[in-house]
């Protein structure tokens, strides 16, 4: 058990910013295309974190042309680079699910200030 915990903390990501739901982040993302790699990033609000530890994930939305989209994210994956705050969101609840079922400006979360 004491092996299984040394890797798993050996493994978590340290750097990563503090981000809560609500919030609007730019996420970079390794991809691997064949033997050339590059990083796509993805933009959008966080609707959701999970778990903990070393399984710890969390779910961005974003709406492209008309039509939304949801990744989901573990924080200590290597293939998240990194991740920037664009924005702070105000918010009273621990996941926005509901989201998905507004469309235009009712699908907007305040700013924190």
């Amino acid at each position: 058990m004491d092996a299984l915990k040394l890797i798993s903390e050996s493994s978590m990501r340290k750097e990563m910013p503090e981000f809560n739901i609500g919030d609007t982040v730019k996420v970079h993302v390794k991809i691997v295309e064949g033997d050339k790699s590059r990083i796509q990033v993805f933009e959008g609000t966080v609707i959701a974190k999970k778990h903990g530890g070393i399984s710890e994930t969390f779910t961005v939305r974003r709406v492209a042309h008309g039509c939304g989209i949801e990744r989901v994210f573990p924080v200590h994956s290597p293939s998240v680079d990194k991740v920037e705050i664009v924005r702070r969101g105000k918010v009273r609840r621990a996941k926005l699910y509901y989201l998905r079922d507004r469309v235009g400006k009712a699908a907007k979360v305040k700013e924190n200030i």
